[in-house]
C-alpha cells in the first residue's frame, strides 16, 4: 500500500506568490488547499521579500507538507524583472528549506508537460487541468493554479527528483 505524502507547490512572484497543497498516494492525487501570497507594490523590496517569507512560513506551519516543489526561473528581457523574481524565487527556496523539507525545481515546460502533457500549454489549459486532475481543487488566481501545477508535476516525477537530491547533498 502506497504511503500519502503532502506536498506544496510554489509558484514564486514578488507581486503574487502561488501555493498549492496536495496529498499524494501511489497514482492518486487529493487536493488539500491553495492560496496566493500578495505583497504591497509600493513597499520597498526587502519589506515585500519579508512579507513573502512569513507568508510561506504560515502556510508551512499550517499544512505540514513534507516536499516542496518550486518553478525555476526563466528570464526575460527586463533584466530588473528578473532579478527581482529572482530574489522572490530565493526567498521562497529558503523557507521550505529552512523548514527542513527536501526542495526540488522544475521548469515552467516541465511543469507543463507534466499537467498538460506537452511543453507549451497556456494558462487556461493548466487551469482546465488542474480541475481535471483535481476535481475538488480551488484557486482564487493563476498563480494558486500554477502552484497546484508544480506540486502535480512533482508528485509525478518525486522519485527521481528525490534521488538527484541526495546525491547532490551528499557530495
Amino acid at each position: 500500500m502506497n504511503q500519502s505524502i503532502r506536498i506544496i507547490g510554489i509558484d514564486p512572484g514578488l507581486r503574487q506568490t502561488g501555493w498549492g497543497i496536495i496529498d499524494a498516494s501511489g497514482n492518486s492525487l487529493t487536493f488539500v488547499a491553495s492560496g496566493t501570497i500578495k505583497t504591497n507594490a509600493k513597499a520597498e523590496l526587502a519589506n515585500r521579500l519579508v512579507t513573502l517569507y512569513a507568508g510561506i512560513e504560515d502556510v508551512l506551519r499550517q499544512q505540514d507538507p513534507a516536499e516542496a516543489a518550486i518553478e525555476s526561473t526563466f528570464v526575460n528581457r527586463d533584466g530588473s524583472a528578473t532579478l527581482k523574481l529572482g530574489q522572490a524565487r530565493g526567498v521562497a527556496l529558503l523557507a521550505p528549506a529552512r523548514a527542513g523539507l527536501v526542495v526540488s525545481e522544475y521548469a515552467p515546460n516541465a511543469v507543463k508537460k507534466s499537467v498538460v502533457g506537452t511543453g507549451h500549454g497556456d494558462k487556461r489549459q493548466i487551469q482546465m487541468m488542474v480541475k481535471t486532475l483535481l476535481p475538488k481543487a480551488i484557486f482564487e488566481t493563476e498563480h494558486a493554479a500554477d502552484a497546484l501545477a508544480i506540486a502535480i508535476c512533482h508528485a509525478h516525477m518525486r522519485s527521481a527528483a528525490t534521488l538527484a537530491n541526495r546525491v547532490s547533498s551528499a557530495l
